[in-house]
């Protein structure tokens, strides 16, 4: 135990202990946090504005892929089985560039935790981006915490049901943007857009506009911190991704306690006393109705809006900044023991210069080295790794394939001059936004014919044959062989597809069977 001496508190526990839990859920009670303002509070309004633009206009922006392709700069187009992002096409046999999309956002997730703790969720998490707009439109209407906290406390009143009535409709207009949105980026916008008013839309794009509509609507408007706190996993598991040097937004008790509202009483009574003036600033602009001054707790989420509301009291009593700010455990407990004494007793005096009351020098500060640590140098070179593979992929990766499929049922067939024929299944996929035309051809079996119903073969025993863009097309083979020529029950052999206009090609392997009488 830490002995604050102090005219405030007497005996009281550490501040950074661990707090006595409630019930693993508790009833929500109505948050009303106050409207901060400072460098921290600009960073979330310049992120809102940008995760926003991008969620809402994104499915507008148009990329030319020539006539046979959409020019939707973003598409998730379900009923072809493509992806479009940009000069970037996915096909469903290629789903593992989304994997490995998925790995990389997983991996800089940690990375992002184990160097400033739960950015993530305070500044670009969905939740955290819509629940700031819906306390946009909160205060313009309500006004700021006071006026808010009056109006719930007001008895029902025409000016009351009025405001309310209008901040609900706008959050319901904001909410079904949200839906409609969503459904925008499965089909082309402008299209979507025209079947959506005129009521010709399929079924599905009405559901999916009305479950986004409702979700956002309730958890942007009601729940908000309770999806973070019990819906959310991930407070749950970021104290695995956390270590000594991670940087948190973090109480400098070392230098705010004992705190207290009657500094100069204090001080005229020869008491120590620290810069924490007990305002309570930081608690009523936090979003999740927490206490930072109690330490590390799981709902905080990290936005640093407590920083900005400390460094403004900080600028106001004339005391240095920085009594809330991101510092490190090792860091912390440095200064800790800077800021003790050989009792245990806090005293902020002990860090300060007797003459100018400011900092001493040796004072702990947070180096940026700090960052660069095995655990955050391993999630860094997987992160980079898996990106490097996938482009070297997209890169590389051929935009012609083709299989081969040998039928099963017969094996083979004899024909009246006494040849041997097989059945092929021949799928040749065109990866390209525009037709093509390859060359077909069967390689490495002697005296073979090939014939293609329906298909001219040429005098070389090719065919030509032409595949729309960014199609399959799939062609009944026929292979048939001389008695004469036949080596044994099976021949291996390939068909050769490539472009006659360009430079892809390929071979696939297939086997050619036959009578063991046929010898």
């Amino acid at each position: 135990m830490l002995v604050y001496d102090s005219v405030d508190r007497v005996d009281a526990e550490p501040v950074n202990s661990a707090r006595q839990r409630g019930p693993l859920y508790a009833a929500r009670k109505k948050i009303h946090p106050k409207r901060a303002e400072g460098q921290f509070r600009r960073l979330k309004w310049i992120i809102m504005a940008v995760t926003l633009s991008i969620y809402y206009f994104a499915p507008w922006i148009r990329w030319d892929r020539g006539p046979y392709a959409p020019d939707q700069a973003i598409l998730v187009d379900l009923a072809n089985r493509r992806f479009y992002f940009f000069f970037i096409e996915i096909w469903p046999k290629e789903f593992y560039y989304v994997a490995g999309l998925l790995i990389m956002a997983g991996l800089g997730l940690f990375l992002i935790t184990s160097v400033v703790g739960r950015a993530w969720c305070g500044y670009t998490c969905p939740q955290t981006v819509w629940v700031d707009l819906f306390l946009v439109v909160e205060r313009f209407i309500e006004g700021d915490r006071n006026k808010r906290i009056a109006l719930d406390k007001a008895p029902m009143s025409l000016d009351k049901a009025g405001k309310r009535l209008a901040k609900h409709a706008i959050w319901l207009v904001i909410a079904v943007l949200t839906g409609g949105a969503w459904i925008f980026y499965f089909a082309d916008a402008p299209t979507l857009l025209v079947d959506v008013v005129t009521l010709q839309a399929a079924p599905v794009a009405y559901m999916t506009v009305g479950i986004l509509t409702a979700t956002t609507y309730v958890f942007g408007g009601f729940m908000r911190e309770q999806v973070c706190t019990y819906m959310c996993p991930w407070p749950r598991i970021q104290a695995a991704m956390l270590d000594e040097n991670s940087l948190t937004v973090t109480y400098n008790d070392w230098r705010g306690e004992p705190r207290s509202r009657h500094q100069k009483k204090a001080t005229a009574a020869g008491l120590p006393v620290g810069d924490c003036v007990d305002c309570n600033a930081c608690v009523v602009v936090c979003p999740m109705g927490i206490d930072i001054r109690e330490g590390q707790q799981m709902e905080c989420i990290t936005c640093a809006l407590c920083i900005d509301a400390c460094d403004s009291v900080m600028d106001k009593t004339g005391r240095e900044r920085g009594l809330i700010s991101y510092a490190t455990l090792s860091d912390y407990n440095a200064n800790m023991a800077l800021a003790s004494d050989e009792t245990g007793t806090i005293r902020p005096s002990q860090v300060r210069d007797a003459q100018t009351g400011r900092l001493k020098p040796n004072f702990v500060a947070f180096r940026w080295r700090e960052m660069v640590r095995p655990r955050t140098l391993i999630y860094f070179g997987l992160w980079a790794l898996v990106g490097i593979a996938m482009l070297i992929s997209l890169a590389t990766r051929e935009r012609l394939e083709a299989s081969v499929q040998h039928d099963r049922n017969p094996v083979y067939v004899r024909l009246s001059d006494g040849s041997i024929r097989n059945g092929y299944t021949v799928r040749i996929s065109n990866m390209l936004t525009e037709p093509r035309v390859f060359r077909v051809s069967v390689q490495g079996l002697p005296q073979a014919e090939m014939t293609i119903p329906n298909r001219r073969i040429e005098a070389d025993g090719a065919a030509l044959i032409e595949v729309p863009a960014d199609r399959v097309q799939t062609l009944r083979v026929l292979v048939s062989q001389p008695m004469a020529a036949i080596a044994g029950e099976r021949q291996d052999f390939r068909i050769d597809v490539a472009d006659t206009a360009g430079s892809d090609a390929t071979s696939v392997g297939a086997a050619f069977d036959a009578p063991a009488k046929t010898r």
